[in-house]
């Protein structure tokens, strides 16, 4: 059994605010949901695996060591619409008491990430307005450690490929080897993307038919693997997606790679 930690894809909506008076304003309102609902279904759905999905919030607030013993204690991390913001900033950095006490450092996040998977962990980097590049270059991945170990280049700029036609996916010839009897021709389109460049000798197993941009690309790093699937695995862009009847079948496939299998 593959124990799974999958960050992101969680949301807050609060409201609707209502302008009562000049001097009174009143929210009416506040949901949280948790998008990532899908994905963590669809790698339970054998019963082989354990997910522990938590939102962006909860990963940033973790306390110095608290992320090491994930590291420790999970076979497979995913990042899913997580800035790189939330790698690099910690709460304790904003404790003022702690100003001019010392030294103040506090593990880099990302360095730990990359060190767990050159000693054997799994990684999944999944697409999103905060991933890669992302919309206007909040997601900031490649100016963080994680462009030395992605088999993928972000872009300098925003990287949204957005259609309301979609873009349907097509395997390569590793890709159909990797993905074996799963049929990807009935896949429904995909609503976006986030457009990046591939490492040169790294050959995607999956791109989009309209564009030829890469959906899916995995490669070993160390003892580890790492595996970018550059659009979302839930709504919105896989708003069609998650309906798939092999949805379940696909991210068990993708699993398997960060696996290793």
């Amino acid at each position: 059994m593959a124990r799974i930690y999958y960050v992101g894809d969680w949301a807050v909506l609060t409201g609707p605010w209502f302008a009562e008076s000049p001097f009174q304003n009143a929210m009416k309102g506040i949901d949280v949901f948790n998008y990532g609902t899908w994905l963590t279904e669809a790698l339970e759905s054998t019963g082989e695996h354990e997910v522990t999905s938590v939102p962006s919030w909860d990963f940033y607030k973790l306390g110095p060591g608290e992320y090491e013993q994930v590291l420790a204690d999970y076979d497979v991390v995913i990042f899913s619409d997580v800035e790189g913001k939330l790698f690099q900033l910690a709460p304790n950095f904003f404790d003022r008491s702690k100003f001019g006490d010392g030294v103040l450092t506090f593990p880099d996040r990302v360095r730990l990430t990359i060190e767990a998977v050159q000693a054997g962990k799994g990684l999944m980097l999944l697409g999103g307005w905060y991933s890669f590049t992302g919309e206007q270059g909040k997601g900031g991945w490649g100016r963080t450690l994680l462009k030395d170990a992605m088999p993928v280049v972000c872009l300098d700029h925003e990287d949204l490929v957005e259609s309301t036609e979609g873009y349907h996916p097509v395997a390569s010839d590793a890709g159909r080897q990797a993905f074996g009897d799963l049929d990807l021709t009935g896949c429904p389109p995909i609503m976006g993307y986030n457009q990046v460049g591939l490492k040169p000798g790294v050959e995607p197993l999956l791109t989009l038919a309209e564009t030829g941009d890469p959906l899916l690309v995995s490669r070993p790093v160390g003892q580890g693997n790492v595996v970018c699937y550059t659009s979302d695995p839930a709504p919105h862009w896989a708003c069609n997606l998650v309906f798939w009847p092999h949805y379940a079948d696909f991210w068990l496939r993708c699993l398997d790679l960060a696996l290793g299998r």
